[in-house]
């Protein structure tokens, strides 16, 4: 598995698709990302999952 991947997220303020690198190395992560579209910043949580499936989740900063 590459350890980075991009993967398209949809952004919880202005539900355009935005497209970011997962760093595949980590299982578990959290890091704020702005969106390339707005500009606000949107939580990134990932999992890996023991299969090698990457799990993006993106929501609101205060969520």
């Amino acid at each position: 598995m590459n350890e980075i991947q991009e993967q398209s997220v949809q952004c919880p303020y202005c539900g355009e698709f935005i497209e970011i690198d997962i760093d595949c190395s980590e299982p578990s992560q959290s890091y704020v990302e702005d969106c390339s579209v707005c500009c606000r910043p949107i939580n990134i949580t990932v999992e890996i999952d023991f299969d090698h499936q990457v799990h993006v989740y993106a929501t609101h900063e205060n969520e």
